[in-house]
């Protein structure tokens, strides 16, 4: 068994309080040592919070960095808890009901700290059959163990980003569940310039196009991490979406992510480079 495996199945019994501690040591430790991954988090900060001062840009960097390592030990009880540990250390807000409804559901899940919760939160104790896009993990060993993790409610399906979108776009139209991470930057080919805080960023328009091509609905969720867990955001179904354009389809989707970012700016995945690809002629970021 891969050592790593290992510590994370040891770790799944264990108080939460335990659990986070850990992680806040761990994180405190990356934070000192990781400086080019400290790099890109205070860049994306300065990009979208301009007004913020260095102090306060290191303040949200520090606990953001802090809280990605207790998100990822969270893993530990998230896929190899009991279902009781889930049901005391999660929690939903809002109306599950449109994910229940006939009808395809491209459900827009942000990268959060706690995104994979969140899919656990539904799969798992809310028992709503759901799909994802999944990009395997380079190691074997750790790729299956991702894999059996997020899809311990035995009725999830992933879908590999190479296979392309006719099977997704299928099951959309058959009333199927898509649990969509698409807020980040994965290269020019696929994505078009939109604003995001502002700054021009290269996205995905993924959103617009399975609800237009799956003629499905879109709802928001976003999970964010408590002291008891993570509580689950369920937000109410988009209307008059999609529209006409799928530029503006795509800006209204970061405008929606931009609200959500704005109430707990520490928990967004900062340490992702979001501004790695840059509109033809301006400058590197990084």
């Amino acid at each position: 068994m891969h050592p790593l495996i290992l510590f994370m199945r040891l770790l799944a019994p264990l108080p939460l309080k335990v659990v986070r501690a850990l992680g806040w040591l761990l994180g405190q430790l990356l934070y000192g040592l990781a400086a080019e991954r400290r790099h890109v988090v205070d860049v994306n900060l300065a990009l979208c919070f301009p007004h913020w001062t260095a102090a306060e840009r290191r303040a949200v960097a520090r606990a953001h960095v802090v809280m990605v390592m207790q998100s990822l030990l969270d893993r530990a009880w998230l896929w190899h808890g009991s279902v009781n540990q889930l049901r005391d250390r999660l929690r939903i807000v809002g109306d599950v009901q449109p994910l229940r409804e006939p009808g395809g559901v491209v459900v827009f899940a942000p990268h959060f700290v706690g995104m994979d919760a969140g899919g656990l939160a539904l799969t798992l104790l809310e028992q709503l059959p759901m799909s994802a896009i999944y990009v395997p993990q380079r190691n074997p060993a750790l790729d299956a163990w991702v894999r059996e993790g997020r899809g311990r409610a035995g009725h999830s399906r992933l879908y590999f980003r190479h296979d392309g979108v006719k099977q997704i776009l299928t099951d959309l139209r058959q009333g199927g569940k898509l649990y969509l991470l698409p807020d980040m930057d994965f290269g020019p080919q696929e994505s078009i310039f939109v604003p995001f805080f502002g700054v021009q960023a290269a996205t995905l328009p993924s959103v617009s196009r399975f609800a237009r091509l799956g003629r499905a609905r879109v709802v928001t969720v976003v999970t964010r991490m408590t002291a008891q867990g993570y509580e689950v955001r369920i937000g109410s179904p988009w209307t008059d979406f999609p529209g006409e354009d799928v530029g503006e389809d795509t800006e209204r989707m970061n405008r929606v992510l931009e609200e959500e970012v704005r109430a707990v700016p520490a928990q967004y995945y900062w340490v992702h480079k979001r501004f790695k690809t840059r509109p033809p002629g301006a400058p590197a970021v990084y």
